[in-house]
């Protein structure tokens, strides 16, 4: 079949036949949950599509402030499995780059409650948890 629907024909009638020839030549067979009920749930919810999208593109609803505090916890965590104070210090430096602008911008939301991290307590704790 041509790409591009012929002239003189329907976009319906051109997309049955694509449908069609596509099931001739066996391109719907041996599909992942063919046969199988679709999952939706314990009851239907009309917004089921919305949060698979939310939920598949890792998109954040949160207020920047919050996702700021959100982003900062999960990168302490990650500071800990750093192999060098020069890496620590370094995240700790982008860190703080990034909480000075967001507290000095007007808050979208509730504001900030963010300070700087100390990059001297945070390679302190650093040594810390690498001893144990």
């Amino acid at each position: 079949m041509t790409e591009r629907k012929p002239a003189g024909k329907s976009w319906e009638t051109w997309r049955e036949e694509l449908i069609r020839f596509a099931q001739e030549e066996g391109a719907f067979d041996n599909l992942a949950g063919a046969g199988k009920p679709l999952d939706l749930g314990e009851h239907y919810d009309p917004d089921w599509w919305v949060k698979k999208l939310i939920q598949r593109e890792q998109v954040s609803m949160l207020p920047p402030s919050l996702e700021l505090l959100r982003k900062v916890e999960a990168e302490v965590e990650r500071i800990w499995t750093l192999s060098s104070e020069a890496a620590v210090r370094e995240r700790v430096r982008t860190l703080n780059a990034e909480i000075a602008r967001a507290n000095a911008r007007a808050a979208q939301g509730p504001p900030t409650r963010l300070a700087q991290l100390d990059a001297e307590a945070m390679v302190a704790e650093w040594r810390r948890v690498r001893k144990t």
